[in-house]
């Protein structure tokens, strides 16, 4: 493994071990989990920092453990629908930002809205998937409630939350954002 692989793993060990702490800070009311959705942020951050498949790997795993070590999320449907959410976080938010031609707070916003959409519509469907197994019924106006309405305050929290982490992390020097990548320098372009 290169350093730069063991610089990962053991960032995403950390990005885990938050994801797993953060809800404490709700108090595990589901009610207000659901409102602040703290396991979102480290995830997100994970997939900024580390990289895409970093960042997939801890969205899919951590609402998993976090059900079978505390019982919240419930495992289904719950920790089940926010897996492939949180992994389609990590991954979305990783790959749009590391291809983006500068990555820059402007390509952090855009990669972290693609990201939230994506994944809150991959957990409406698994959520449609499994419930429809199930017997039950999970319509358009719960999605929009749950992943919208009641999630208001956590994505207002996200939006402000992941870039000034990101800004803290660039100004003491963790991080660099480029204005541009060189190796996509149009020839004949001067800086």
């Amino acid at each position: 493994m290169s350093q730069s692989s063991t610089g990962n793993l053991i960032m995403s060990a950390m990005f885990l071990a938050i994801g797993i702490v953060l809800p404490f800070l709700t108090g595990q009311i589901p009610q207000i989990g659901m409102m602040l959705l703290p396991m979102h942020i480290p995830v997100l951050l994970c997939g900024l920092i580390c990289g895409w498949k970093y960042g997939a790997v801890v969205g899919f795993s951590l609402p998993l453990l976090r059900s079978m070590m505390f019982g919240m999320p419930m495992l289904f449907p719950m920790a089940i629908a926010m897996a492939f959410e949180l992994a389609v976080y990590g991954l979305v938010i990783g790959l749009l930002y590391a291809r983006s031609r500068w990555q820059c707070v402007v390509a952090l916003y855009r990669a972290l809205i693609c990201a939230m959409v994506a994944g809150r519509i991959v957990w409406g469907a698994a959520m449609v998937v499994m419930l429809g197994i199930q017997g039950g019924t999970f319509t358009f106006q719960a999605f929009v409630t749950a992943s919208v309405v009641s999630a208001a305050p956590g994505i207002v929290l996200q939006l402000v939350l992941i870039p000034s982490v990101m800004l803290a992390l660039n100004r003491v020097g963790l991080i660099h954002f480029n204005r541009e990548k060189r190796d996509e320098v149009p020839v004949g372009y001067n800086s």
